[in-house]
Order: structure tokens, then C-alpha cells, then sequence
């Protein structure tokens, strides 16, 4: 008894659309599972670049503040850093602990 296969199923460019297809789909090194990791991969790497933006603006903001104001030199150096004289003590207090 021979197998009857419906027409489309043996046309020669319905088989080779099917196999591209899924060669493209699952065994291409650009298939389906690697856009989804570079995807992954852009957004992730978008988020890391607007932190940095950020920071950027901060550190540009307080660059104009400590150039800016002579006067403000050392209470940025005390603030940012924990400078002191030394003469001085100083003391950490911390919120929220």
C-alpha cells in the first residue's frame, strides 16, 4: 500500500521553504534564541548607558558647583570626602540603622 501525500507536500518549493525555514528558525547562527539574547543584551547594555549619563550630569553639575564658588571647595571636600582638619574629630551619623 503506497503512502498518498497531499500535493503541496510534495512540491519541490513547499519542501525547500519548510527546511529554510526551519534552518533559519533553530540551527542559523543568527536563529531565534540568539536575537533574543542580543535583545536582551541591547536593552541591558541601553540601561548601563543612561546610569552613566546620569552620573555624568551629576558629576558635570557638581564640577560647576566646586569651580564655580571658591568658598564652596571645602565644604564639597567634607561632604563628598570626609576631610577634616587636624584639629578636628568628626562623626558619621548614618540614617535609617
Amino acid at each position: 500500500m503506497k503512502l498518498k501525500l497531499p500535493k503541496y507536500l510534495t512540491n519541490f518549493y513547499v519542501l525547500f521553504g519548510v527546511v529554510f525555514v526551519v534552518w533559519m528558525l533553530f540551527f542559523d547562527a543568527n536563529d531565534v534564541i540568539n536575537q533574543y539574547w542580543l535583545l536582551k543584551k541591547k536593552d541591558a547594555l541601553l540601561d548601563e548607558k543612561r546610569f552613566y549619563e546620569n552620573k555624568i550630569e551629576e558629576v558635570k553639575k557638581d564640577r560647576k558647583e566646586l569651580f564655580g564658588k571658591p568658598d564652596q571647595l571645602e565644604k564639597f571636600a567634607r561632604e563628598k570626602y570626609l576631610m577634616r582638619k587636624p584639629t578636628e574629630d568628626v562623626y558619621i551619623v548614618k540614617k535609617g540603622e
